[in-house]
């Protein structure tokens, strides 16, 4: 039986110079993001872990995990990744995420678990060696809504705001192009009383 039967329509949030970054909201329907959220439960082990910033290690600000082919192994902010197996539920999203894309060939993915509002990820990009030129990179979002947002690398103009789009249950985001080489993004924590939230972000490493 399939896991998945619906699919969002697309909305374009940015399409400049190269650059694009778009959303489709309920991309998995109520029932299937509630029935992803269970089974990734019981799948994914999500572990506290660090990263290395201005020469010293700090604690991540949330959970994570990283899953895919034996070759997708990935470094990032002085972190080695070593990739777990696909367990059955990633791989039936990879797969629907290629049944829509045909040509996309992910072969990893990082699971994040920020388990109420005082987790977070700073401003960065994935623009590592690894990730290739361009990118893309599908970022499924499961549980609490949470504020994701983006920013030209560029210096920008006194008083100017980042963009920025509310991701809510089973809500799919994309990124391609030159946006990772422009943009930075965030997932700033959240001064409300949130619940727990999985980010899943599909990607292929290249070398």
């Amino acid at each position: 039986m399939s896991l998945f039967v619906g699919g969002g329509q697309g909305e374009v949030l940015l399409d400049q110079a190269g650059c694009k970054v778009w959303w489709q909201p309920s991309w998995l329907t109520g029932p299937e993001a509630h029935q992803v959220w269970d089974r990734l439960r019981a799948e994914v082990v999500c572990e506290p872990g660090t990263i290395r910033l201005f020469g010293r290690e700090v604690p991540i600000p949330r959970l994570q995990a990283w899953h895919g082919d034996p070759e997708a192994a990935y470094r990032y902010s002085g972190i080695d990744l070593v990739p777990k197996p696909w367990t059955p539920t990633l791989r039936a999203l990879v797969e629907r995420l290629v049944a829509q894309r045909p040509g996309l060939a992910f072969n990893s993915v990082l699971v994040n678990l920020y388990r109420d509002g005082h987790d977070s990820v700073g401003w960065h990009a994935d623009d590592e060696p690894e990730l290739g030129a361009e990118p893309i990179i599908a970022s499924l979002s499961l549980g609490a809504t949470r504020r994701f947002r983006w920013k030209s690398k560029e210096p920008a103009p006194a008083g100017a705001q980042s963009s920025g789009v509310d991701l809510a249950h089973g809500d799919l985001l994309w990124m391609e192009g030159a946006t990772q080489s422009r943009f930075l993004h965030c997932a700033p924590r959240s001064a409300r009383a949130v619940g727990p939230r999985w980010n899943l972000t599909f990607r292929r490493v290249v070398g």
